[in-house]
């Protein structure tokens, strides 16, 4: 097995000299700078003794950020790379406070493996996971399981749109399937095997399952892409905030998916909506069935300090204890 790195980004919305840098760059009414896309909960250091608790055998930790750091971080720890935008991010594309221009750029972290998982900050390990739940075989464990592209108010469908353009622009659906069938028609994706059975007609892929988890990826696919597609991602780059037209690091896992680059497997994780969700989150975290949840905060108006709270005190009860990363 080869070794396998986490990348996570992070950003402190809180920062004064990151908001005074933001407010250079305010956007026009295209761009999405809402406060959801940057506040921090407060609660990073429960990814950090996840991480140390159920995943030990991680090779290294690459944690991205703008330049701040959390006051209690151990900047010492052997497996932890501290990596600012400014050491892998292209100069034309700086500053960025699009999470799309740090996601593509992924590849150029220096020293980075070529199996790694890449982890949003909302994103958390909470039970035992081994190396084969992310990588099999020297390739990413995933499940590509169609799904109708659905657009909704607020989300990120265009965007979805544009990776799918992308990939039915370079690719032949019909073919990629052939290639691949035991991979697109594995029996590990149990009932949701019929997604695929039912889209099977379709000539072009219509859209993906998209579980909102860590995801498992080649370096080397990146690569691909921003040889496949140069123009496409350095438009996408040149944004200084997300945009509706751009293309995110989906189009990799797409790109997995269209090449057969991945092990069929269904992620043992689930999607929760912080303010709309609570009482899930509360039986998630108690429980511990799932080995990896999200904890999206993608309502603006929740009462964002009782909620962090909240969820603080439920993380306290998995991870009482600090990791090696805090001081």
């Amino acid at each position: 097995m080869e070794k396998v790195d986490f990348v996570m980004i992070w950003v402190d919305g809180a920062d004064p000299e990151w908001q005074k840098e933001k407010a250079r760059y305010m956007p026009n009414t295209n761009e999405d700078s809402r406060i959801i896309r940057y506040r921090d909960w407060n609660n990073l250091q429960y990814w950090f003794r996840g991480v140390e608790k159920f995943t030990p055998w991680v090779n290294k930790i690459h944690f991205v950020t703008w330049g701040h750091l959390p006051s209690w971080l151990n900047t010492n720890h052997p497996k932890l790379n501290i990596v600012k935008h400014s050491d892998f991010i292209p100069q034309q594309y700086l500053p960025t406070f699009s999470s799309h221009t740090i996601e593509l750029n992924l590849h150029r972290i220096p020293e980075l493996s070529e199996q790694f998982v890449y982890f949003n900050d909302d994103t958390f390990v909470i039970s035992p996971m081994d190396e084969e739940d992310f990588f099999k075989n020297d390739l990413p464990c995933d499940a590509a399981i169609e799904s109708v592209l659905q657009f909704k108010d607020g989300g990120i469908d265009h965007i979805i749109a544009r990776d799918l353009e992308f990939i039915n622009s370079d690719f032949k659906k019909r073919q990629t399937v052939k290639a691949n069938f035991k991979k697109w028609f594995s029996p590990k994706y149990g009932k949701k095997l019929l997604h695929n059975l039912y889209l099977q007609p379709f000539s072009q892929f219509v859209g993906f399952e998209n579980p909102h988890l860590p995801i498992p990826y080649l370096k080397s696919t990146f690569r691909d892409v921003w040889k496949a597609e140069p123009e496409t991602l350095n438009n996408t780059c040149l944004h200084k905030f997300r945009e509706a037209l751009d293309v995110n690091q989906w189009l990799m896992r797409y790109w997995q998916f269209a090449i057969g680059n991945f092990t069929p497997k269904l992620q043992n994780g689930k999607f929760f909506s912080i303010g709309k969700e609570d009482t899930a989150i509360k039986e998630a975290l108690q429980s511990q069935n799932y080995q990896m949840i999200c904890l999206s905060d993608d309502d603006p108006n929740l009462n964002f300090a009782e909620e962090s709270s909240q969820i603080c005190k439920y993380f306290d009860r998995i991870f009482p204890n600090k990791s090696s990363f805090e001081r």
